[in-house]
């Protein structure tokens, strides 16, 4: 009788454990939007009366680092924080060139592949597929490559 009450115990323990590590992992995953029009003001606190820091636009990658109400405040590729409404952000399908100067864009993923187009430190790019530690892209141009994701944000 004991034995069925410690294995049903340890049974419901690590139900419990699994379950809560699962929520643990969701609760503190790492949340990047994209702004969602152009000339959206950051803010230094959660709030319109709050002095603007930047001014960003559409399709700027940001990491969410908290949330205060309707407000988020967030960093960007060069660790700039500040708090912008939720209603001028979507789920990030951005990223931003955050290499030295310029990154290449090549035909295939493969430093091997032919050079298509140079993309300047700070350009957006919409993010289409992703192979290995490659990420295949689309200029605001329309022109599709891929690119080396050491060398984008996020």
């Amino acid at each position: 009788m004991f034995t069925s009450f410690f294995r049903n115990l340890a049974i419901s323990a690590a139900t419990i454990i699994t379950f809560s590590l699962g929520s643990f992992t969701q609760a503190n995953a790492v949340n990047y939007v994209s702004v969602s029009s152009d000339n959206v003001n950051v803010r230094t606190g959660p709030g319109t009366s709050y002095q603007v820091t930047m001014e960003l636009f559409k399709g700027y990658p940001l990491k969410v680092l908290s949330t205060q109400a309707d407000w988020l405040k967030v960093t960007d590729f060069e660790n700039d924080n500040g708090w912008i409404h939720k209603s001028l952000v979507v789920s990030g399908n951005t990223v931003i060139v955050s290499g030295s100067k310029s990154v290449n864009m090549r035909t295939e993923p493969s430093t091997k592949s032919a050079i298509i187009a140079n993309v300047d430190r700070g350009v957006v790019l919409t993010k289409l597929e992703s192979k290995g530690k490659w990420l295949k892209v689309k200029h605001a141009s329309g022109v599709i490559g891929w690119m080396y994701k050491p060398l984008l944000w996020p």
